[in-house]
């Protein structure tokens, strides 16, 4: 058992860095900073759909993992948090394309009206922007359309800022089960 724990352990540390990171080292980015004063700005406008799944045992994608003294008597959920490892699909169709990953926590952060606190990268699989990140940290209030900033990058999206736009299209009162549309607006170099 002690050695199936350690082989995980490496496997985590090796591979999955690779799987999910830039292929760039210190020099790289120290070479890509000197260029910087150079760089044109780039626009990059996105579109995905982000499923967050707390029902199933086998396809939940966001755990609560903690609560305050209150949670259960708050109308608002006040204190509750969620970690996530939403998937970001190309359709409303949960098995379309994947794109990525949204991987982070949300935190029920309103006492006297619903709204979140959100912090979370958008961790790109495939494509042009495999091994690349957005990282959005904001407030995500329960109105029908909102906007978050993004708040940094790596790889593609380094030294990224712009604006994630999101709408809920649809929510499982039972399950808790929700699909949100996001349109993302970013500038980089």
């Amino acid at each position: 058992m002690k050695n199936l724990a350690i082989l995980l352990l490496v496997i985590f540390l090796v591979a999955m860095p690779m799987a999910y990171c830039v292929k760039e080292g210190a020099e790289e980015v120290d070479e890509w900073f000197d260029k910087l004063p150079y760089a044109k700005q780039k626009v990059t406008k996105l579109h995905f759909f982000f499923h967050d799944r707390f029902a199933g045992k086998h396809n939940r994608t966001a755990v609560r993992v903690a609560h305050g003294p209150d949670t259960d008597k708050s109308p608002t959920s006040f204190g509750l948090v969620f970690i996530m490892d939403d998937p970001l699909t190309e359709r409303m169709n949960p098995t379309s394309k994947e794109l990525g990953r949204a991987q982070g926590l949300y935190a029920f952060s309103g006492q006297d009206e619903l709204s979140l606190l959100m912090s979370f990268n958008l961790v790109f699989t495939t494509g042009e922007f495999n091994g690349s990140t957005l990282t959005v940290l904001g407030r995500n209030p329960a109105v029908p359309h909102r906007e978050m900033p993004i708040v940094g990058g790596s790889g593609v999206f380094r030294m990224a800022r712009g604006v994630a736009s999101a709408k809920l299209r649809s929510f499982n009162m039972t399950t808790g089960n929700a699909l949100i549309e996001y349109n993302v607006v970013v500038t980089h170099y």
